[in-house]
């Protein structure tokens, strides 16, 4: 299973290194890695998704803990949450296909953000899931580059589960 953590750190150099050489010194790999300024000053939030279970994350939770510049560990998998990521994608557009592109692109909501001859380059913000599935549509097209982020994620104040609202009206439809 996939786990998303959230962890403040205080803003000093080498702490994403020491943070990195943590998971490689117990062989877990890092599947998405997202670090910026936090709320407060001094501190930096890193969202981390990583594999593995229950155990393995508990473990690796006190082992982030021993680090001195960590001052928060959270585990928010099943906590209500708003995610997002960026990615950008260079897909092949001709003048035959253009106009479909772009149309299948508004769907998702992305931006064109450069025009070429043979191709257009989108800009697609949101959560991980339109991500995959805008790449799935383009497919067809030809993709020629992908540059994503990593997962940004807060926990939801309002405690409103998204997922769990898509899950009853997907039964409701």
């Amino acid at each position: 299973m996939k786990h998303t953590l959230s962890v403040l750190v205080e803003d000093e150099a080498g702490v994403l290194s020491r943070i990195s050489s943590l998971f490689a010194r117990r062989g877990f790999n890092i599947e998405s890695l997202a670090v910026g300024p936090a709320e407060q000053g001094g501190v930096s939030r890193i969202t981390m998704v990583v594999p593995g279970d229950d155990r393995v994350i508990e473990q690796l939770t006190k082992q982030l803990y021993k680090l001195v510049n960590v001052l928060k560990v959270q585990d928010i998998t099943e906590t209500p949450c708003v995610e997002r990521e960026l990615m950008l994608v260079k897909v092949n557009a001709t003048s035959s296909n253009r106009s479909e592109v772009i149309e299948l692109s508004q769907i998702f909501r992305a931006r064109v953000v450069d025009v070429a001859e043979d191709s257009l380059t989108l800009e697609v913000v949101g959560d991980p899931g339109k991500l995959v599935a805008i790449v799935q549509v383009l497919q067809k097209f030809g993709l020629r580059e992908i540059a994503r982020t990593g997962k940004i994620s807060l926990t939801r104040e309002s405690g409103v589960n998204t997922e769990l609202l898509k899950s009853l009206e997907a039964k409701v439809s």
